[in-house]
C-alpha cells in the first residue's frame, strides 16, 4: 500500500473524540474566497484616549476581512478623524489590496502637497489596506513586502535619568537608550548647553560604553550656532546619535551640521514621504533617517523612504511615539527592511494602551521585539474598549522663553 493511502485510510478510522482534539479551538479568520477581487465596503474611525489620543482606522470588505490601521495623532485630531471619513467615498467598491492605486488617489487627487492631518490620514487607511491584503493572503504583511530579513526587532526607550537608564537595563535588557533632556529656554543659551552636556555624561557613566544612547533636542533649537555646540557637548559621549537638533524646515543647516558634527546626527519625524525624504538624504543632511509610518505616508511609503537612505548608506531608525498598533505596524516594516537600526519602543503591557488590542501586546525581551507571524499585522483591535476611552481635547505642552515669546516645542 502506498504511504498516501495508508495514511488516508489511518485517518479515516481514527476515533471521533481524537479527530475533534485536532480542530482548532478557534475558527480561522475570514480568508480570500477566490473571487478575483476584494471590495471595500465601509471605512471607519475612532479617536480613543489612553493617555493621550490615538486615532485608528478600520476598513471592511465584502468577504469579511477587515483591516486595522493608525494615524498619527499631533493635537488637531478631530480634523485626522475627518480627513479620514472624507476619503471613505474615494475606497468605497475599490480592492484593498490595490494598495499603490489607492495611495495615489488620496494623495494625487487631494492636489496639493498634505501636510500633518492629510498624511497621518493617509498613513492610517494604508496600513488598514495592508492587514486586509495580508489577511487574505494568510501571511503577515512583512512578507508580503519581501520577507524577513532579521529574526528580531532591536528597540530602545526613553530615559531620563541615569537611576532609570540603569533600572531599564535590569529589567529589560536594552543595548540602547535614549535620553529625552529637552533644552530649557535659559538666558544666556551656553547654560543650557551645558546642562544638556553634563546630563548626557553622567547617562555615559551610568550604563557603560556597551549601551547606545541616544540624545533628542526635540526639534527646539532655531540658530543653528546652539545646534553646533550640542554636538560638540555631547561629543565625549559617543552617542549613537543626536536627533533633531535643528529644525526640520532647515535641510541647508542640518547638512552643515551633519558636515560639521563628529557624531551621527539624526531627523527625520515632521517630515512626509519620499519627496521630503528624498530632499534631506541627498543633502547628505543625515546619518539616520527617522519616519513615522503613522504620518509620512504608511508602510509601503516607508519602505520606498528606506531605499532612498539605502542608496545613500544612510540607516532607518523609526519614530514610534504612538500605541500598539504603531509599533506592530513597524515591527513588520523593520522585519523587511536591509537598512533599519532601531526602534523607538513605549512599553504596552503596563500602559493603558494595553486595552486597545485583544489578547497580549508585544513585549520587550533583552533588548529585542518578537516578529509575529500571524496573518495581517498580527493585531486586533478592541473596539469593545473604544467606548469606555473617549477622546480628550489635547496637546503638547506650550512652552515661552524668558521674554515671553513663544519657543518651538
Amino acid at each position: 500500500m502506498k504511504r498516501r493511502d495508508f495514511l488516508a485510510g489511518t485517518a479515516a478510522v481514527l476515533p471521533l473524540q481524537a479527530r475533534a482534539m485536532q480542530q482548532p479551538e478557534e475558527p480561522p479568520s475570514p480568508r480570500y474566497t477566490g473571487k478575483p477581487e476584494l471590495k471595500i465596503t465601509d471605512l471607519q474611525a475612532w479617536i480613543v484616549n489612553a493617555g493621550r489620543n490615538y486615532v485608528y482606522v478600520k476598513v471592511s470588505t465584502d468577504q469579511g476581512i477587515h483591516g486595522w490601521g493608525e494615524a498619527y495623532s499631533a493635537g488637531p485630531d478631530q480634523a485626522t478623524l475627518d480627513t479620514i471619513l472624507d476619503f471613505k467615498s474615494w475606497l468605497l467598491g475599490k480592492d484593498p489590496r490595490n494598495v499603490e492605486y489607492l495611495w495615489a488617489t488620496m494623495y494625487n487627487f487631494t492636489r496639493f502637497p498634505g501636510g500633518l492631518v492629510v498624511n497621518a490620514a493617509i498613513s492610517g487607511i494604508e496600513h488598514a489596506l495592508w492587514d486586509i491584503a495580508g489577511k487574505a493572503a494568510g501571511l503577515p504583511v512583512y512578507m508580503l513586502t519581501g520577507g524577513k530579513c532579521r529574526d528580531k526587532i532591536r528597540c530602545y526607550q526613553a530615559a531620563n535619568s541615569p537611576e532609570q537608564a540603569k533600572s531599564l537595563i535590569a529589567k529589560y535588557g536594552y543595548t540602547g537608550l535614549k535620553a529625552t533632556l529637552p533644552l530649557t529656554n535659559t538666558v544666556p543659551a551656553i547654560s543650557s548647553i551645558r546642562a544638556f552636556g553634563d546630563k548626557a555624561a553622567a547617562m555615559r557613566e551610568a550604563v557603560g560604553m556597551n549601551v547606545d544612547l541616544c540624545f533628542d533636542a526635540h526639534a527646539r533649537v532655531w540658530a543653528p550656532y546652539i545646534a553646533y555646540q550640542l554636538a560638540e557637548a555631547l561629543k565625549p559621549v559617543r552617542p549613537l546619535f543626536l536627533e533633531e537638533a535643528i529644525r526640520p524646515e532647515n535641510m541647508d543647516q542640518m547638512a552643515e551640521l551633519r558636515r560639521r558634527a563628529q557624531i551621527p546626527i539624526a531627523t527625520g519625524e515632521e517630515l512626509y514621504t519620499k519627496y521630503q525624504f528624498q530632499q534631506l538624504i541627498w543633502a547628505d543632511a543625515a546619518d539616520i533617517i527617522q519616519p513615522d509610518i503613522c504620518l509620512a505616508g504608511g508602510l509601503l511609503e516607508q519602505k520606498k523612504i528606506a531605499a532612498i537612505a539605502e542608496s545613500r548608506y544612510v540607516e532607518v531608525a523609526p519614530h514610534n511615539p504612538l500605541g500598539p498598533l504603531a509599533t506592530m505596524v513597524n515591527i513588520h516594516f523593520a522585519a523587511s527592511t536591509p537598512n533599519f537600526v532601531i526602534l523607538e519602543y513605549h512599553p504596552d503591557d503596563t500602559s493603558p494602551r494595553k486595552d486597545l488590542i485583544k489578547g497580549d501586546p508585544v513585549v520587550v525581551k533583552d533588548g529585542y521585539l518578537a516578529i509575529p507571524d500571524k496573518p495581517g499585522w498580527g493585531y486586533e483591535m478592541n473596539e469593545e474598549a473604544f467606548k469606555h476611552m473617549p477622546p480628550k481635547p489635547w496637546h503638547r505642552g506650550f512652552s515661552f522663553n524668558p521674554d515671553g515669546s513663544p519657543a518651538f516645542i
